[in-house]
């Protein structure tokens, strides 16, 4: 096993955090950004190099791999297909859509859309997402929304959902949703900066479209209704993180002090407690806010410690949670 710590990255953006990442680090962090991309190889849209990670030694984390692809990820991955993140929501993010990998295929020049999912490290009482459309939506009312940046009506005709600490859901590509206020959350999706802003005024922005106009990018919008039941389906349960309909995207796992690592690129977590990340050539002492990357090769390697109890599940066990991507590239539309 072969372990990188991974420095800060966070790329400037648009809405505001609030500290979190910084406490949660414990290391120098910038407090008024809020958000971290962990071993990112992506880039942000249209703002290249920014949201590129790099690693202590320097190196750009993409380059390096480029240089090596086998080493890092194996004999059967071109690319990581993953990208990680911590995300500080200090204000509420406004209403976005991400497109799913047909729509980017067609439309962005890539294989990958963004279906993406959240594991809620922190959340103030009352703390919420939106996600998905409450009722059937008409392309004609979607439209005027966005046209005529009728926030409030939009955000009504969505599904206000409570958060607390150790959930976990999913977030389909295509599916309307905005984080609320007060949220530190892990993000785990699909490795690309592509989103379609259905609110963007109050945000300091002109538009969110991709360049594509709205008439076309709005066609990415999955405007159908979600109810209680199917948006239940989008958490995971006591046994498995993710639900099943996330395995096509990526993997995300729960580990706890003695668990063996995968043995594939992965990006770690450490969301509470502390012990150490040992192999057959690495030994590093982790605790909550430690991020880094790891290629395992076939042998003993693990980690060691007992975390802190936490509202996470399985209940009354805290976890350290890895991003890794396990769609075979050749997979890919």
């Amino acid at each position: 096993m072969t372990v990188e710590a991974l420095p800060a990255n966070q790329p400037e953006t648009f809405y505001r955090g609030a500290g979190r990442i910084a406490e949660f680090r414990n290391v120098p962090a910038l407090a008024d950004r809020p958000e971290d991309w962990v071993g990112s190889v992506t880039s942000r849209f249209a703002l290249a190099p920014a949201g590129l990670s790099t690693l202590a030694d320097g190196r750009v984390l993409a380059e390096a791999i480029a240089a090596d692809p086998g080493w890092w990820l194996g004999p059967d991955r071109a690319d990581t297909g993953v990208l990680v993140k911590l995300l500080d929501a200090g204000q509420r993010l406004p209403l976005h859509v991400h497109p799913d990998r047909r729509f980017a295929t067609a439309h962005l020049a890539t294989p990958y859309g963004k279906t993406e999912a959240w594991v809620i490290v922190s959340a103030r009482p009352g703390a919420y997402v939106h996600l998905g459309f409450a009722r059937d939506v008409s392309s004609a009312e979607l439209g005027g929304w966005v046209e005529g940046q009728k926030n409030d009506e939009m955000l009504a005709a969505t599904n206000r959902i409570p958060v607390a600490a150790g959930d976990a859901i999913l977030c389909p590509a295509g599916l309307p949703h905005a984080i609320g206020d007060g949220i530190l959350l892990v993000e785990i999706q699909e490795p690309t900066d592509f989103s379609v802003l259905l609110e963007y005024e109050g945000f300091g922005l002109a538009d969110g479209h991709l360049g594509l106009g709205y008439d076309l990018a709005l066609q990415c919008v999955d405007r159908g209704a979600w109810t209680p039941a199917r948006l239940d389906g989008l958490r995971g349960s006591a046994s498995q993180l993710l639900p099943a309909a996330a395995d096509e995207f990526f993997a995300a796992n729960r580990l706890h002090g003695g668990d063996q690592l995968p043995h594939e690129f992965s990006i770690l977590v450490v969301v509470g407690g502390e012990g150490r990340l040992s192999g057959a050539n690495d030994d590093l002492a982790v605790r909550r806010g430690t991020r880094c990357s790891f290629r395992t090769r076939p042998g003993r390697s693990g980690s060691t410690g007992r975390s802190r109890p936490s509202a996470s599940v399985p209940p009354a066990t805290d976890s350290w949670i890895p991003g890794v991507s396990r769609v075979p590239a050749a997979d890919l539309p």
